[in-house]
């Protein structure tokens, strides 16, 4: 079985409630079991600043499917909440990226692990410093706290913990 830690975000509908669903339903995917969940977290957009801001939160889940399988699981996911990629960064209605797998680094065209820009985004690193801090990161070789504390303090204060 490999752990990997998954990022979803949503800024179109009711997107608290989209997040904490779609947590639920990949807890019912199967050969997929959620060991951890984040709080949900309000972040500022990245790339395309003219947007709602997003729900974010973050998973550790372990699976007995392969990293590609993953990949397509979630992406049925996303296609059940009406995902619709209008542009890069643009709105939507849910996204789940997998952020890292196992140990396992790979640059394919439809999957680059760990994730390329996790490292310089609070709307990734927050939630995942919550559950997981001392995840290592390959590539990297820092785990989840160092990235997060490496992050520029405007990029940080970008992510608030929702409450309740």
């Amino acid at each position: 079985m490999a752990k990997s830690l998954l990022s979803l975000g949503s800024n179109l509908g009711d997107s608290k409630a989209l997040i904490s669903d779609a947590l639920e339903d990949i807890n019912r995917t199967e050969g997929v079991t959620v060991l951890k969940q984040s709080s949900l977290y309000i972040t500022k957009p990245v790339g395309f600043l003219d947007q709602d801001d997003f729900v974010n939160a973050a998973a550790l889940v372990e699976t007995s499917l392969d990293a590609h399988e993953l990949l397509k699981a979630m992406q049925s996911l996303e296609q059940k909440y009406k995902r619709v990629r209008l542009f890069k960064d643009g709105p939507r209605t849910l996204d789940i990226d997998i952020i890292a797998y196992d140990e396992v680094v790979m640059n394919t065209d439809d999957l680059i692990l760990p994730h390329p820009r996790m490292h310089e985004r609070a709307f990734v690193l927050s939630p995942l410093n919550e559950i997981v801090p001392d995840y290592q990161v390959s590539l990297h070789n820092k785990n989840i706290s160092e990235l997060y504390e490496a992050l520029d303090e405007k990029e940080k204060a970008g992510a608030k913990k929702l409450n309740g």
